[in-house]
């Protein structure tokens, strides 16, 4: 039966892009009998719509083998090695090295729904919930993401991602932030932890009002990119790692629809 359209469907050269890239199905057993692209539709229709996993139109596959592969590709690392492949492909298509020398660095604050692990208050922002913390290259696509409680300052942030991704990232040679990622000291031991170079893109002292800071806009048009999805525009994730692979998830999507 074919079922109406929606405007989240992979269209078919998206899932011509996306077919070498997922998962295979697992040896032995009962074969394979769900439509893998028809469980990607209803997750990019899950994070448009920012319906609960409960709510998906019965048209897509029942909720729970949805929600399961969801799981258990963020288990095996498929988002985040999809975010990979996909961004190499797209830095080629427009005449770039597939492995980006500079980034930018920021963080955002969003208010938690309901119970959550590791939440906290974020005194500057006057939010309650959590901090999504994302490196992205100079075309804004994610390199990487961490979500923590909101309470940790934006130095814990930035060294939970160098924890996780500076051997992963060892080309970057510049990374831009803002004056909350600065200070002499921090900055001069980022570098010697991790390889990183941090420049601090500062607001001219003069400016008043809005005023278009080089480079700093790069990490922020992300955010904004993030804004289109209503399953970002606050964190119902209970997990904070769920919460990243919803971002890893989000960035898969619009880099499909650039591709393809």
């Amino acid at each position: 039966m074919t079922r109406q359209s929606y405007d989240t469907d992979l269209t078919p050269a998206q899932c011509e892009l996306l077919a070498p890239l997922l998962p295979p199905a697992k040896p032995g057993g009962r074969p394979r009998s769900v439509n893998v692209f028809e469980v990607v539709n209803a997750i990019f229709y899950l994070l448009r719509a920012g319906c609960a996993w409960r709510l998906l139109p019965h048209d897509f596959p029942a909720w729970q083998t949805v929600y399961y592969y969801f799981r258990q590709w963020e288990a095996d690392g498929t988002w985040e090695a999809l975010n990979h492949a996909l961004r190499q492909q797209l830095r080629e298509t427009v005449g770039r090295n597939p492995s980006p020398s500079a980034a930018c660095l920021d963080s955002q604050s969003v208010k938690t729904a309901g119970a959550a692990q590791e939440t906290g208050f974020d005194g500057g922002k006057k939010v309650k919930g959590r901090k999504r913390t994302i490196l992205v290259d100079t075309m804004g696509l994610l390199l990487g993401a961490k979500v923590h409680s909101a309470r940790r300052s934006d130095h814990d942030g930035l060294t939970l991602l160098g924890i996780w991704f500076a051997s992963m990232w060892s080309c970057l040679q510049l990374i831009w932030t803002d004056k909350t990622f600065g200070g002499k000291s921090f900055v001069a031991w980022v570098e010697q932890a991790f390889g990183w170079t941090i420049e601090v893109v500062q607001r001219p002292a003069e400016q008043k009002g809005f005023q278009l800071l080089p480079r700093r806009w790069v990490v922020e048009r992300t955010f904004a990119w993030f804004g289109r999805y209503r399953r970002l525009s606050k964190d119902y994730e209970y997990l904070p790692t769920t919460s990243e692979t919803m971002l890893y998830a989000a960035m898969v999507n619009l880099m499909l629809r650039r591709l393809a």
